[in-house]
């Protein structure tokens, strides 16, 4: 065998395995190539911001009535959508559309408009709905959408996200119209009951309302305080009795009756001026009230009594009075109904200005009489009081001095009971310490014979020891006596005359003489 077969066979074993090697790689990219594709495909990545729409390529075929796919087992739209997160479907059964979430801005409502599902009947343009928020008809949905983000299928709803919440200021109220349901069950009705087509009884009260538009309106009706003068742009008056022509001006200050506001505001609104029926009222309640009132009332007085304080001021009283009784019954309540100014005609207010103005000066010369009796009244009565306070000052001084005797004798007459008192006082100690010595001194004396006789009766009792001699007990205590006081005696003999002392204890006693 040659040196070059013999090389090849060596090396042969080492490229076999360098291949098998390399073919492995080639295999392993290729499976990593294949599981990436597969993952890029089948992976539904849905952001923060997104929602992801189904639509599946397989299944069942969908009816010609049908927009959507009833279930998962129909093609089509699928109903259900996937919210933010990672999904995998299999990209031949399935296909998908990344839409954005559905943003209802602050301040803001939305409404939905179902687009599937059965046609409404003739005149109705709600949606029903069933428990799971799934529309069985098409139209409008009642419910609304606030503020926020919501992930809603638009193969099965349009969302109009522009409308405005209504919001009742202060000092109005709301009145409800419902523009669908049922239709009222009595006609001929300004109010319907609630939930009925119409007019609602039941007002809003000042706040903010998030409520469809298309389902219900809400119509602002001013229950503020209003003025109003009579004979704005118009010449206001009446024929007097006698047949002179009054022509006046009035002020009249009103409010609509919060809790009529909705009878009020469907009786007459025009639907001229919206809302507003500020001018509607006063051109149907408050003038043609204010008219005939003055007409009635002004044409019971002659022209001349117009031009007098009194009776113009009955007029008013019967004007403000009249106005409410009438306007309150309509739901617009009076709060003020005032006359300005009234003028007579001038044929008659001239010479009756002239007599009354005589009637006035004499009673002004009369009540200058008057005020002269009263002054000189005043003048005595102001001397009277310039008196007042001498007599005032002496009565003082009497008083005064009569009050201090009487105090001056209180307290004498309280000094001298003290000392009786301190007296009496004085006496009984005395008698008490009187006692206390004659007890002391009855009781050292009571001591003394107690001891003596506590003495003597020791004394006997020692002489009865021995036999009743007295001799022997004096000569004993002698003896004891004696015994004590020396310890040793120290003497030369025994007749010395110190021993001669005691010759007198070798005697036999003698018993001392009985009495």
């Amino acid at each position: 065998m040659s040196e070059d077969l013999a090389q090849d066979l060596r090396h042969r074993p080492t490229r076999k395995l360098g291949m098998v090697i390399g073919l492995l790689a080639v295999a392993g990219c290729c499976l990593c190539s294949v599981v990436w594709v597969t993952y890029a495909m089948c992976c539904v990545d849905v952001g923060p911001d997104q929602f992801a729409v189904l639509i599946r390529k397989t299944g069942r075929d969908l009816k010609n009535s049908d927009e959507v796919a009833p279930d998962e087992l129909h093609k089509g739209v699928q109903k259900k959508v996937l919210t933010t997160g990672r999904y995998f479907y299999n990209p031949y059964d399935y296909d998908w559309e990344i839409k954005p979430l559905i943003e209802i801005r602050t301040g803001k409502l939305g409404v939905r408009v179902s687009l599937t599902g059965d046609d409404l009947p003739y005149g109705e343009f709600l949606a029903q709905m069933d428990p799971d928020d799934e529309a069985k008809t098409k139209g409008i949905v009642p419910e609304v959408l606030k503020p926020g983000r919501y992930a809603i299928n638009p193969y099965l709803f349009k969302v109009e996200s522009e409308h405005e919440p209504v919001t009742i200021p202060a000092g109005f109220k709301g009145v409800v119209t419902n523009l669908a349901g049922p239709f009222p069950g009595l006609s001929n009705q300004l109010l319907v009951k609630e939930g009925e087509r119409g007019v609602q009884e039941r007002t809003l009260d000042p706040g903010t309302y998030f409520i469809n538009p298309y389902v219900t309106r809400i119509s602002q009706v001013d229950c503020r305080s209003q003025r109003f003068n009579l004979a704005e742009k118009k010449n206001m008056g009446f024929p007097s009795k006698d047949g002179f022509w009054v022509s006046l001006d009035g002020r009249v200050e009103f409010h609509i009756n919060p809790d009529k506001a909705a009878e009020v505001f469907v009786t007459y609104n025009e639907d001229l001026n919206g809302d507003l029926i500020d001018e509607e009222i006063v051109r149907k309640v408050i003038l043609p009230n204010a008219r005939a009132i003055c007409r009635m009332e002004g044409s019971k007085k002659l022209g001349r009594d117009f031009i007098q304080g009194e009776t113009a001021m009955s007029f008013q009283t019967e004007f403000e009075s009249s106005m409410r009784t009438s306007c309150n019954k309509l739901g617009v309540e009076i709060v003020q109904a005032l006359i300005i100014r009234i003028e007579p005609p001038g044929q008659i207010a001239i010479p009756i200005s002239l007599r009354t103005t005589a009637a006035l000066d004499e009673q002004k010369f009369k009540q200058q009489i008057q005020q002269q009796g009263e002054e000189m009244k005043l003048a005595e009565q102001t001397e009277l009081v310039k008196q007042k306070p001498a007599m005032v000052n002496v009565d003082k001084s009497i008083v005064k001095l009569t009050t201090e005797a009487l105090r001056e004798q209180e307290i004498a007459l309280t000094k001298a009971n003290q000392e009786l008192a301190v007296a009496k006082l004085k006496l009984e100690a005395a008698k008490d310490e009187a006692a206390a010595i004659l007890s002391k001194g009855e009781g050292e004396a009571e001591i003394i014979r107690l001891d003596n006789a506590a003495e003597a009766s020791g004394w006997k009792r020692s002489v009865a020891a021995f036999g009743n001699n007295g001799g022997q007990y004096a000569q004993y205590v002698l003896y004891q006596k004696v015994s004590a006081a020396y310890r040793t005696i120290m003497v030369n003999t025994a007749d010395s005359p110190l021993m001669k002392i005691f010759e007198s204890f070798l005697e036999p006693v003698k018993d001392l003489p009985k009495k």
